[in-house]
């Protein structure tokens, strides 16, 4: 079996807010999804990505007002990269002076020029220039189409066991190994995983500014229950698969430390709210719509990023 790539990287924070903030009014991505982390809806689950939330675009947040920062080692996401079109870093690179975010000229590792910064707690983030696509719903409204990021460009991993790391990603997930040593699920964005032999490294503590999972796609619920069979017959326990509404998921371990998921591409953001309000209000699935009051009364108010750069 082979995935198609990745479907979603999911984070920790300490301020819904102040996330907001960056990564819609700094980044540009669209809030798609304001709702409630299901295994513990006292918080938030914020998602972002285009227009709609495709597949391959979309950044989650689980943000925890007063969150300590975690500690990052073995077994950790060290950086997330999206990819931007090409051209565009020297346009990024005036954007993020603007909002007086620091930047690193760095090259991807494979000769494409990036931009590294780090978003307000520490999520180290390359913005890469790539002529790969995932195909994105246009979400122009903060970002010109031009420069717009147009999804993941891959992860860089931290493993405690680089070798079984690197079986998982091609036995288990179906990944090529590239020139670069990068492990890819084809020409598409969003395909993309560097493995870091972290061994000896203490383990990463869990906490603001650490990703929590990485999600691979799978096209159906029906291949998503052969994901299950495949992945448990090389040696991992996936989980029983969650409802997750706008998408199914099972999750495993795999041996260097690292979450993984797999989630469907569908049924999609906009099942209960319009693509012209996405992201606007709370949503909640059935079963907590009877406590939305509640939980309301655990959330903090959060209020759209500013649309103007700060002077």
């Amino acid at each position: 079996m082979q995935t198609a790539g990745i479907h979603h990287v999911t984070a920790m924070a300490a301020d819904p807010q102040r996330n907001r903030d960056f990564y819609e009014g700094v980044l540009g991505l669209r809030l798609v999804k304001q709702t409630v982390n299901f295994d513990d809806p006292g918080t938030y689950h914020l998602y972002y990505g285009d227009g709609v939330g495709s597949p391959g675009t979309i950044l989650t947040f689980f943000p925890v007002p007063g969150l300590r920062p975690g500690t990052r080692g073995a077994g950790t996401t060290e950086q997330v990269a999206l990819g931007i079109p090409v051209g565009a870093a020297r346009a990024w690179r005036a954007r993020l002076d603007d909002h007086h975010v620091a930047v690193e000229e760095r090259e991807a590792g494979d000769g494409r020029a990036g931009l590294v910064v780090a978003d307000p707690d520490g999520l180290e983030i390359a913005l890469v220039e790539s002529a790969e696509l995932v195909g994105p719903r246009v979400w122009d409204a903060r970002v010109g189409s031009e420069m717009a990021i147009q999804g993941i460009d891959g992860v860089h991993l931290a493993s405690a066991a680089a070798a079984d790391t690197a079986r998982v990603l091609g036995v288990w997930l179906g990944l090529q190994q590239d020139d670069h040593g990068d492990y890819r699920a084809g020409d598409l964005l969003g395909g993309r995983v560097r493995v870091r032999d972290a061994a000896g490294a203490s383990r990463t503590r869990l906490g603001a500014g650490i990703v929590h999972h990485i999600a691979f796609r799978s096209t159906s619920a029906g291949e998503q229950r052969q994901w299950a069979d495949h992945v448990r017959r090389h040696g991992a326990l996936p989980t029983p698969v969650q409802d997750r509404e706008y998408f199914t998921s099972i999750y495993f371990h795999e041996p260097g430390g690292v979450l993984l998921e797999i989630a469907t591409d569908g049924p999609g953001f906009t099942r209960d709210e319009p693509f012209v309000t996405l992201g606007e209000a709370l949503c909640l699935p059935p079963w907590l719509e009877v406590h939305r009051d509640e939980l309301r009364g655990h959330l903090v108010g959060l209020d759209s990023a500013p649309q103007e750069a700060p002077r």
